[in-house]
């Protein structure tokens, strides 16, 4: 067999004799030309009338894209013609536009399979096909034959997706063709490298592919939580890089919304149960090209064509790094393909549904002993050798290991009964390390975001992490001084308190301002100096400013008054918020009278204890129109 490749430029299309030469296939028998379309519905009409016109004994079938693949270059918005001869195998083609997409399989696989098929290329269009139900039809079928091919894409639209048979294009259809031979070997793999990341959720509504609730929470309301309501307006895209990972026969397999209902309900492209256990999966360029390009143990000398059928969000979350992956099979022999909504595959005699994965067949009609090629290694050196991807093999091997250490954890702590002194021993000691680990990341990731604004000026995105990041701050704070409070003795210091306040409202200034507010201060002095702990005063002022910035109106500042009263000094934050129903619950843990509020109810505790520690009096005022802290230091100024 031989595959010629072709790419078509938008404006190439009406002249695509230019690019093809016919003239090779007009004596063939046995054509297959598959047409990965990156362009409108328009062109890739015009491109499969043309083909139709110049090889009607061809069998075509053809897929929108969300990227193409001709040997080791990626495009988008071109077509692809990949045009394969066969000398011993023959060819069938069929499409299904069966409503339901199980009947859609399984009458795929009737009309198409034969006593010698050795391999099945199936396109179906994402957006109206259940991609796993479809799938159960074909081994309805057959249970044994190899499978091949993707969902269609429309370049991240999510709107409208298209498959073709001959020269019809469908909106709601599968098409496929078998590959029918006594001498064809096929060669099936596949690549995932997505890590889990994060603890287990629990999908608690749902039907089908469509999913309801996780965590008994409405679905867009548990992917705004952990993904943040920053992305909404871009979710399915943004959402890609971070599919659901459900663990079914020991392996992980992914899953991606396609679809988002007005009840806030998703469409996944496959089903997912009640009560299974997802994770949401994490990805990163080099990580995803961690391993080696063409699998140890796999020759693959003489194969004489792939075909790559590749998920959308290894091109995007790759980059120009995804050009290498390719260029691994492109450098044994011809290559083409396209990136997609879903990817088919057979693994473990299982017709399966993919996402996020690699899936690669190969195909000779003849044995040829090629002479291995070692450009194949390089590319293997290239991309394991950089000092960049090696740092992010160790950060994925330590994800991977966290996270298998937490489900065992997690799984003994089901199985066994501790004791509690134990369980709170174990629990300082694992807060202890975790916060010990927290502190440098922490930093480095502040550092950089000032040095890239010291350099290139504000960015808003940058901006929305530096707030999540104090935030984080704050939390590793508290976190340290619960851990250390019984260890670490805090001394007392001249500290001009005027002053220290500034410096915490400089540092909350930007968190505030992300909600509307501006944080105000007044006082009388110009130098105040108390005699105090710092790591306790810092303590007082953060969280009170914290909980100001999260409970306050929106679009209403926050005040602090710095004043004397009698003998006392008196420090008051105060804000337009909502009325505190009962103030002697408010400063116990785990106490929130917002339970809409994010937050583990630990801060306002921790200031009781500092307070109660240094014989700060603690006043709350509250009404329907402000509420004010008030702390009562009971101190001379010097």
């Amino acid at each position: 067999m031989k595959t010629f490749n072709y790419k078509i430029k938008n404006e190439s299309v009406e002249s695509i004799e230019d690019i093809i030469n016919f003239n090779l296939f007009k004596n063939e028998k046995n054509i297959l030309i598959q047409v990965f379309c990156g362009q409108d519905h328009l062109n890739f009409q015009k491109t499969v009338d043309l083909l139709s016109d110049y090889l009607p004994k061809a069998f075509c079938i053809g897929t929108t894209t969300d990227g193409e693949i001709c040997e080791d270059e990626v495009s988008t918005n071109a077509i692809i013609v990949s045009i394969s001869i066969f000398k011993e195998t023959t060819i069938k083609v069929s499409y299904s536009q069966e409503e339901d997409s199980y009947k859609r399989g399984s009458y795929l696989a009737k009309d198409l399979l034969t006593s010698n098929t050795k391999l099945l290329i199936l396109f179906a269009d994402a957006i109206n096909t259940n991609g796993e139900v479809f799938l159960n039809g074909i081994e309805s079928i057959n249970k044994n034959v190899l499978i091949a091919g993707a969902m269609a894409g429309d370049n991240a639209r999510f709107k409208r997706t298209y498959v073709s048979c001959g020269n019809k294009i469908f909106n709601n259809a599968a098409v496929g063709i078998s590959l029918n031979s006594d001498t064809l070997t096929v060669e099936n793999d596949s690549r995932f490298n997505w890590s889990s990341i994060g603890i287990e959720h629990t999908i608690t509504k749902v039907i089908n592919n469509r999913v309801y609730e996780i965590n008994n929470l409405k679905t867009i309301d548990f992917y705004k939580k952990y993904l943040g309501k920053e992305i909404m307006d871009t979710l399915l895209l943004d959402a890609i890089a971070f599919p659901l990972l459900i663990k079914r026969n020991n392996k992980y397999i992914a899953r991606v919304a396609i679809k988002i209902f007005e009840d806030g309900s998703f469409q996944f492209n496959g089903n997912l149960k009640e009560g299974e256990k997802v994770k949401f999966g994490f990805g990163n360029a080099e990580m995803i090209l961690k391993d080696t390009i063409i699998p140890f143990g796999k020759n693959y000398d003489d194969i004489e064509t792939f075909f790559i059928y590749s998920c959308m969000a290894r091109r995007r979350y790759v980059g120009d790094l995804i050009n290498t992956e390719n260029k691994a099979f492109s450098n044994i022999t011809k290559t083409s393909g396209f990136y997609s909504y879903g990817e088919f595959y057979k693994q473990d005699g299982e017709n399966q549904l993919h996402n996020q994965r690699l899936t690669v067949i190969g195909l000779n009609e003849t044995i040829n002993k090629k002479v291995k090629n070692q450009a194949v290694k390089e590319i293997d050196k290239e991309i394991t050798s950089s000092k960049y991807t090696k740092t992010m093999q160790t950060l994925t091997y330590l994800i991977e290991q966290s996270s298998k250490d937490y489900d065992i954890q997690s799984r003994n702590l089901e199985d066994e009964k501790i004791n509690s002194q134990i369980l709170v021993t174990s629990q300082k000691i694992f807060l202890r390390h975790a916060v010990h680990e927290t502190n440098t990341p922490i930093s480095v990731i502040m550092s950089n975001i000032e040095l890239y604004e010291m350099e290139y000026g504000k960015n808003k995105y940058l901006s929305t992490i530096e707030v999540a990041l104090k935030n984080i701050f704050n939390i590793y704070d508290d976190l340290s001084y619960l851990v250390k409070k019984d260890q670490v003795k805090y001394p007392k210091r001249d500290i001009d308190f005027v002053d220290y306040i500034r410096s915490r409202i400089d540092f909350f200034n930007i968190s505030a301002q992300q909600f509307g507010s501006n944080i105000i201060f007044d006082s009388n002095f110009k130098t105040l100096i108390f005699n105090f702990n710092e790591t306790k005063l810092q303590r007082i002022i953060d969280n009170n400013l914290t909980n100001a910035i999260k409970y306050t109106d929106e679009n209403s500042n926050i005040y602090l008054v710095l004043k004397k009263e009698k003998e006392d000094y008196v420090l008051t934050f105060s804000s337009c918020s909502e009325y505190i129903q009962y103030p002697e619950k408010i400063f116990k843990e785990y106490y929130r009278e917002e339970s809409t509020k994010e937050g583990f109810g630990l801060g306002l505790s921790l200031v009781k204890r500092i307070c109660d520690e240094e014989n700060i009096g603690i006043k709350i005022e509250s009404n329907e129109y402000y509420t004010s802290f008030n702390y009562i230091f009971k101190m001379e100024s010097q």
